[in-house]
């Protein structure tokens, strides 16, 4: 089940950026609006209030998010 949940993350993360990346391609959400947005789905997960393995899970899920709104993956792609 760890597998499936992790394969179903990773499909779900490359599909996001996908959109977020092509709604910035497009010139329909500024990149100010599509950091708000990650910001926002950060802030979801560090304050969730799940049990303390989920807790874990979310802690590492607003690291990644976060991760990628410092490395500017929207902005500095080839």
């Amino acid at each position: 089940m760890s597998e499936q949940r992790d394969a179903a993350g990773m499909a779900a993360l490359s599909i996001c950026e996908a959109l977020l990346l092509a709604l910035q391609d497009r010139n329909l959400l500024p990149e100010r609006e599509i950091v708000g947005v990650l910001r926002d789905a950060a802030a979801t997960h560090e304050n969730a209030q799940d049990p303390e393995d989920e807790r874990k899970l979310h802690g590492a899920a607003a690291k990644l998010i976060n991760e990628i709104i410092i490395g500017g993956n929207l902005s500095q792609r080839s």
